[in-house]
């Protein structure tokens, strides 16, 4: 079923423009899979789809690993700001940018991050430590340009 669903949100992706999950999940209902949020996400995160500036959509080519938004391009695209309080850092995004840079962020698997929370325009980023975040932030800095 999950092979199914998730060659059934590759096709939708492909064939029409996607700008929420909700409006996926009810293309999906129609075709007969009835799934959660929690669902879709997990399935965005293994298909690695990322929300650009038209919607949902799928790396260039599935097979090549750096065809994908790498998290260069998603902070240039969406990033703006970056802000340290001691061993957390708070990116200011586009409107709706957060969560493609937090899903970016957590895949990048960075050693000074343990973890990301994301609003609409804001991701908190965890650190373990000030210096860590130091690092980071001037990382992110530099790719968002």
């Amino acid at each position: 079923m999950k092979q199914q669903r998730q060659s059934a949100i590759r096709e939708l992706l492909v064939l029409t423009a996607i700008v929420s999950q909700d409006e996926l999940r009810k293309k999906l209902q129609k075709r007969g899979f009835t799934v959660t949020q929690a669902t879709l996400s997990r399935d965005f995160h293994e298909l690695r789809v990322y929300k650009g500036p038209n919607g949902y959509a799928l790396p260039g080519d599935l097979d090549e690993e750096d065809d994908d938004p790498g998290i260069k391009e998603t902070l240039f695209n969406f990033g703006l700001e970056v802000k340290q309080a001691q061993n957390l850092l708070v990116l200011i995004t586009r409107t709706s940018g957060a969560q493609p840079v937090a899903a970016a962020l957590d895949y990048e698997d960075w050693p000074e991050m343990l973890g990301t929370i994301a609003g609409d325009d804001t991701v908190l980023v965890i650190c373990a430590d000030s210096k860590g975040a130091a690092a980071l932030k001037t990382r992110m800095e530099e790719l968002i340009g």
